[in-house]
């Protein structure tokens, strides 16, 4: 797991009620975080998620088959989670706040 990844695991994700999965595999995709229960994705993203075309595109494909497949997919960037990692934890709550 990436820097990012271990400070949402150990500092959120893993304290809550709803159990999310790491590192989870769906069909040909491993997607960083899963909630099964809540059918929801957590996907953190470095740098080459946004300078190059070809993984732009990737994602944007990612997130259409798993949308397609009923799964609400939570993109956060690594400097989102270091700049402001409370509101990231607070917009994933109100996502599985939501599905309740």
């Amino acid at each position: 797991m990436t820097k990012e990844e271990k400070q949402l695991w150990f500092g959120f994700l893993a304290e809550l009620s709803v159990r999310f999965r790491r590192q989870a595999i769906i069909d040909n995709y491993i997607v960083d975080f899963l909630c099964v229960k809540e059918k929801i994705v957590i996907e953190l993203d470095g740098s080459q998620h946004f300078d190059n075309d070809k993984q732009i595109e990737k994602d944007k494909e990612r997130d259409r088959f798993l949308k397609k497949a009923g799964f609400t997919v939570l993109r956060y960037s690594n400097y989102e989670i270091n700049s402001n990692f409370r509101g990231v934890c607070e917009d994933i709550y109100s996502h599985i706040n939501k599905k309740n």
